[in-house]
């Protein structure tokens, strides 16, 4: 590679799991899968495995800061993919980053409780991420609760999710991805686009599996996706098949039946 190319870089700014199934972990595996060179500025260290969370570490925001900035320094960052943000201090050093660095995307993954039921984001974090963070997303991946959450009203049908889509979309976010996992649609899972003009439904088989890290590795193939210049709906359908292919041709490395991602298993299915 002659040595004045840069390749596009995918930043992804969000909580380590120490299992290694979600958070940077899986951030960092679809952005290899996909042919992104991945940085990472680690907002929280959790104690996790694929029973449950145990613990978690938020560091000094100074330190997160910094993380960020070095890597703006030296990288070609198109994307900046975001998980796991703790609390509103978080939050805040996050949102002044952005804007001094204005990436020409962000994906933001508005990620709230662990599907064990762990909170992973304090309440006043969660007012901050709406507020502040939300109105600089290109893309919000929330799912049904999320997005309960964010507009202070149960979905509890694929009405409810229609409506639902444009109600998040008028939050402030260029675009929005409804994840359908969490919505009883029979045997399809059904994914909700909507970019202010046109509408989409990626649909997909659903599987009678307990999977990790499906709603990190969403987002963070997004991000690579419009770092390879794909456009964004274009990204959130690539994203979405990857997903359910990653999901499919997954596998179980701990002692539960919870089962992770097999991200370049993944790859092989999407190119056939």
């Amino acid at each position: 590679m002659p040595t004045d190319h840069r390749p596009p870089s995918a930043l992804t700014i969000a909580g380590s799991d120490s299992g290694g199934g979600a958070g940077i972990q899986a951030d960092l595996k679809a952005f290899a899968a996909l042919g992104v060179h991945g940085l990472s500025a680690i907002t929280a260290l959790t104690a996790q495995n694929t029973q449950g969370v145990d613990a978690v570490h938020v560091p000094p925001v100074d330190f997160l800061r910094a993380q960020i900035d070095t890597c703006f320094a030296d990288f070609d960052i198109q994307a900046v993919k975001l998980g796991m943000l703790a609390n509103a201090e978080v939050v805040d050093a996050v949102v002044d980053a952005l804007r001094q660095h204005q990436p020409r995307f962000v994906v933001l993954d508005p990620v709230m409780i662990a599907t064990s039921g762990a909170r992973l984001l304090d309440a006043d974090a969660q007012s901050a991420l709406r507020g502040r963070l939300l109105p600089l997303a290109s893309v919000l991946t929330p799912n049904i609760p999320e997005a309960e959450w964010l507009l202070g009203h149960r979905i509890s049908d694929a009405a409810a999710a229609d409506k639902a889509l444009h109600a998040l979309h008028a939050l402030g976010a260029d675009a929005v991805l409804l994840k359908g996992a969490h919505l009883d649609e029979g045997d399809e899972v059904i994914d909700r686009w909507f970019d202010g003009e046109a509408e989409a439904k990626f649909i997909h088989p659903r599987l009678d599996i307990e999977g990790h890290g499906t709603g990190c590795t969403l987002a963070s193939a997004i991000a690579a996706n419009l770092c390879l210049g794909l456009s964004p709906r274009d990204a959130a359908q690539a994203a979405s098949d990857y997903v359910a292919h990653a999901l499919a041709s997954g596998y179980s490395p701990g002692r539960s039946n919870v089962r992770v991602l097999d991200h370049f298993g993944a790859m092989g299915s999407t190119r056939a």
